[in-house]
């Protein structure tokens, strides 16, 4: 193991700033309960009522015990990904691409992770709209990743073009939702759309052609049909779906070939398959579904949490499979954080 210099930060110090956050969050959670919280949000049930994903809502410091304490499986995944960077940078892991050790783009997407947990937990816990708020925005925070990683590769932009648009991205949806609510007034719910969006540009990262490029938006509706949206349904009502033009968003960025590898077997696979089991308990664990027992003490929405996180686990291993390959093209791809390797990509720590 390599030695730290005197002055060099631990490798740890990320994920000791993070259980510092938590535990703040924690505190300010607990206050809230105590101090009764503040006025529901106008879509939230009364206490003693059963609530929007099934648990009957209590009169206690927490609205939705066992949904809120669902969430507790995305800090424990989000801190294990901390603790994975930190062995990382600690043993001298060479930096083989942006998702090894405490660099920033893995730092941040180990914070959305994390995020994830208190996000959904104000939510469940005060039946608040700002507890809603930070919910929906913490969903942003994490899938915009993968998705404007993807675009960045594809574009060639910079990791300071990959931050600007992440960052103004985020600030205008969440500031979006705050004034205008949750489809921003223009028929338009960002996290929905992102998903076709992540997958979409991972057709091109992998299989890019120049015919593929053109065609790749077609891939969105195939998405859409997996959630229970047919094609038919999107263009007979433009009005409501008129943002399906952006499945051709990742074609237009695209410059050309992404010199990566990725090793989508098991983790992107298994990711994809964990979400897609979350969902449909997701969709049979409502209130009013005939799943739904309020006074039960197995929750189909907090096995949702628990399924999620652990598909983020999924996708953070998958992605710290990636390796470079020298491009074809003289010109830089100059997010890329890792050491270019004409060889095939090794399994996933």
């Amino acid at each position: 193991m390599p030695r730290r210099a005197p002055r060099e930060p631990s490798p740890w110090q990320p994920t000791a700033v993070a259980i510092v956050l938590l535990t703040v969050f924690g505190v300010l959670m607990a206050a809230g309960g105590v101090a009764g919280w503040w006025d529901p949000a106008a879509n939230e049930q009364a206490i003693g009522e059963v609530s929007r994903w099934c648990e009957r809502v209590s009169g206690g410091l927490i609205r939705e015990p066992l949904n809120t304490a669902g969430n507790l499986a995305f800090i424990i995944a989000g801190l294990a990904m901390f603790a994975v960077l930190a062995r990382d940078t600690g043993k001298g892991r060479p930096v083989t691409n942006p998702f090894i050790g405490n660099q920033g783009i893995a730092l941040l997407y180990a914070s959305a992770a994390t995020f994830l947990g208190p996000g959904s937990m104000l939510m469940h816990a005060s039946h608040t709209f700002f507890g809603a708020w930070l919910d929906n925005v913490s969903m942003v925070a994490y899938i915009l990743i993968p998705v404007i990683y993807n675009l960045a590769l594809l574009g060639r932009w910079t990791v300071r073009v990959f931050a600007g648009a992440y960052l103004a991205t985020l600030i205008l949806y969440a500031a979006g939702f705050w004034f205008l609510g949750a489809d921003l007034g223009i028929n338009f719910e960002l996290f929905r759309v992102c998903i076709p969006l992540w997958l979409i540009s991972e057709v091109l990262v992998r299989f890019w052609t120049p015919r593929v490029r053109w065609a790749s938006g077609l891939v969105g509706f195939a998405v859409a049909l997996a959630f229970g949206i047919t094609p038919w349904a999107m263009l007979s009502e433009p009005a409501e779906y008129w943002w399906i033009v952006l499945f051709w968003l990742p074609a237009v960025i695209a410059r050309g070939p992404v010199p990566v590898r990725r090793r989508y077997t098991p983790w992107f696979w298994a990711g994809l398959a964990s979400f897609l089991v979350a969902f449909y308990i997701w969709n049979q664990g409502k209130g009013g579904t005939a799943f739904c027992e309020p006074d039960g003490l197995l929750q189909g929405h907090a096995i949702w949490h628990a399924l999620s996180a652990l598909a983020t686990w999924c996708f953070f291993l998958f992605l710290r499979s990636q390796r470079f390959v020298q491009p074809a093209a003289p010109e830089a791809v100059d997010v890329h954080a890792g050491t270019p390797d004409e060889a095939e990509p090794e399994a996933p720590a």
